[in-house]
Protein backbone atom coordinates (compact mmCIF):
# COMPACT_ATOMS: atom_id res chain seq x y z
CA UNK A 1 0.00 0.00 0.00
CA UNK A 2 0.97 3.29 -0.24
CA UNK A 3 2.57 4.09 3.33
CA UNK A 4 4.57 1.23 2.96
CA UNK A 5 6.19 2.47 0.17
CA UNK A 6 8.22 4.75 3.10
CA UNK A 7 9.69 1.85 4.69
CA UNK A 8 10.27 0.47 1.24
CA UNK A 9 12.59 3.37 0.62
CA UNK A 10 14.55 3.30 4.28
CA UNK A 11 14.88 -0.72 3.76
CA UNK A 12 16.83 -0.04 0.57
CA UNK A 13 18.98 2.53 2.49
CA UNK A 14 17.82 6.04 2.16
CA UNK A 15 18.23 7.43 5.15
CA UNK A 16 14.23 9.14 6.59
CA UNK A 17 15.16 12.49 6.68
CA UNK A 18 16.14 12.55 3.11
CA UNK A 19 12.63 9.99 2.31
CA UNK A 20 10.62 13.02 3.75
CA UNK A 21 12.42 15.93 2.77
CA UNK A 22 12.02 14.02 -0.70
CA UNK A 23 8.58 13.07 -1.50
CA UNK A 24 5.28 15.22 -1.99
CA UNK A 25 3.56 12.09 -2.39
CA UNK A 26 2.51 8.49 -2.90
CA UNK A 27 0.17 6.63 -4.93
CA UNK A 28 -0.94 3.14 -4.49
CA UNK A 29 -3.02 1.15 -7.25
CA UNK A 30 -4.42 -2.16 -8.71
CA UNK A 31 -5.94 -3.00 -11.78
CA UNK A 32 -9.50 -4.11 -12.04
CA UNK A 33 -11.05 -5.43 -14.73
CA UNK A 34 -14.27 -3.38 -15.99
CA UNK A 35 -17.49 -4.84 -16.19
CA UNK A 36 -18.45 -5.53 -20.27
CA UNK A 37 -20.90 -2.62 -21.61
CA UNK A 38 -22.42 -5.24 -23.87
CA UNK A 39 -23.91 -7.91 -21.12
CA UNK A 40 -23.35 -5.81 -18.15
CA UNK A 41 -26.64 -6.57 -16.08
CA UNK A 42 -27.78 -5.57 -12.91
CA UNK A 43 -28.46 -7.66 -9.39
CA UNK A 44 -29.13 -7.39 -6.41
CA UNK A 45 -26.63 -7.81 -3.70
CA UNK A 46 -26.84 -10.23 -1.08
CA UNK A 47 -26.17 -10.16 2.58
CA UNK A 48 -22.58 -10.94 2.64
CA UNK A 49 -22.04 -8.10 -0.44
CA UNK A 50 -24.34 -5.28 1.51
CA UNK A 51 -22.56 -5.79 4.97
CA UNK A 52 -18.72 -5.76 3.35
CA UNK A 53 -19.93 -2.73 0.71
CA UNK A 54 -21.52 -0.96 3.93
CA UNK A 55 -24.99 0.38 2.31
CA UNK A 56 -27.95 -0.04 4.05
CA UNK A 57 -29.75 0.84 0.90
CA UNK A 58 -32.25 -2.50 -0.11
CA UNK A 59 -32.35 -0.90 -3.32
CA UNK A 60 -28.77 -0.68 -4.19
CA UNK A 61 -27.75 -2.79 -7.78
CA UNK A 62 -24.46 -4.20 -8.59
CA UNK A 63 -23.91 -4.97 -12.17
CA UNK A 64 -21.80 -8.39 -13.65
CA UNK A 65 -21.23 -9.03 -17.09
CA UNK A 66 -23.32 -12.50 -18.50
CA UNK A 67 -20.63 -13.57 -21.27
CA UNK A 68 -20.63 -12.09 -25.09
CA UNK A 69 -18.72 -12.47 -27.74
CA UNK A 70 -17.29 -8.82 -27.18
CA UNK A 71 -15.69 -9.98 -24.12
CA UNK A 72 -15.20 -13.82 -24.68
CA UNK A 73 -17.74 -14.79 -22.16
CA UNK A 74 -15.62 -13.52 -19.56
CA UNK A 75 -18.15 -10.65 -18.44
CA UNK A 76 -15.34 -8.05 -18.28
CA UNK A 77 -14.00 -6.00 -21.01
CA UNK A 78 -10.63 -3.49 -19.80
CA UNK A 79 -9.39 -2.59 -16.98
CA UNK A 80 -9.28 0.76 -15.19
CA UNK A 81 -6.91 1.71 -11.71
CA UNK A 82 -8.53 2.00 -8.00
CA UNK A 83 -5.92 4.55 -6.58
CA UNK A 84 -4.72 5.58 -2.87
CA UNK A 85 -2.89 8.85 -3.00
CA UNK A 86 -0.89 9.36 0.06
CA UNK A 87 -0.07 13.30 0.32
CA UNK A 88 2.88 13.90 2.61
CA UNK A 89 1.72 16.67 5.53
CA UNK A 90 3.65 18.31 7.84
CA UNK A 91 2.77 15.63 10.51
CA UNK A 92 3.43 12.31 8.22
CA UNK A 93 6.89 14.13 6.93
CA UNK A 94 7.84 14.24 10.68
CA UNK A 95 6.94 10.98 11.33
CA UNK A 96 8.71 10.02 8.61
CA UNK A 97 11.85 11.20 10.40
CA UNK A 98 10.87 10.02 13.71
CA UNK A 99 10.81 6.27 11.78
CA UNK A 100 7.22 5.52 12.59
CA UNK A 101 5.89 2.35 11.45
CA UNK A 102 3.53 2.15 8.28
CA UNK A 103 0.28 1.50 10.30
CA UNK A 104 0.91 4.87 12.01
CA UNK A 105 1.46 6.65 8.74
CA UNK A 106 -1.39 5.04 7.19
CA UNK A 107 -3.93 6.05 10.24
CA UNK A 108 -2.66 9.66 10.41
CA UNK A 109 -3.00 9.64 6.39
CA UNK A 110 -6.54 8.42 6.43
CA UNK A 111 -7.47 10.90 9.41
CA UNK A 112 -5.96 13.51 7.16
CA UNK A 113 -9.00 12.27 4.50
CA UNK A 114 -7.06 9.57 2.31
CA UNK A 115 -9.01 6.67 0.89
CA UNK A 116 -7.92 3.31 1.10
CA UNK A 117 -7.89 0.77 -1.71
CA UNK A 118 -11.18 -0.65 0.12
CA UNK A 119 -12.66 2.61 0.22
CA UNK A 120 -12.03 3.18 -3.25
CA UNK A 121 -12.56 -0.09 -5.18
CA UNK A 122 -15.94 -0.11 -2.94
CA UNK A 123 -16.65 2.96 -4.50
CA UNK A 124 -16.27 1.43 -8.40
CA UNK A 125 -18.63 -1.48 -7.73
CA UNK A 126 -21.09 1.15 -6.48
CA UNK A 127 -20.70 3.03 -9.41
CA UNK A 128 -21.16 -0.32 -11.41
CA UNK A 129 -17.69 -0.09 -13.20
CA UNK A 130 -16.10 -3.88 -11.85
CA UNK A 131 -17.57 -6.34 -9.78
CA UNK A 132 -17.98 -7.24 -5.96
CA UNK A 133 -15.97 -10.53 -6.71
CA UNK A 134 -13.17 -8.55 -8.78
CA UNK A 135 -13.00 -6.23 -5.59
CA UNK A 136 -12.59 -9.16 -3.52
CA UNK A 137 -9.89 -10.85 -5.70
CA UNK A 138 -7.58 -7.84 -5.78
CA UNK A 139 -8.58 -6.18 -2.07
CA UNK A 140 -8.74 -7.30 1.59
CA UNK A 141 -12.15 -6.18 1.97
CA UNK A 142 -12.05 -7.93 5.71
CA UNK A 143 -9.98 -5.64 6.55
CA UNK A 144 -9.78 -2.22 8.20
Amino acid sequence: DAAGAVSRLTNLGIPSFLVASSLLGIVAQRLVRTVCSACREAYTPGNNETEILLTADEAAQLYRGAGCDNCHNSGYRGREAILVILGISREIRAMIVDAADDNAIKQQAISEGMKTLRASGIEHVLSGSTTFEELQRLVDLRAE
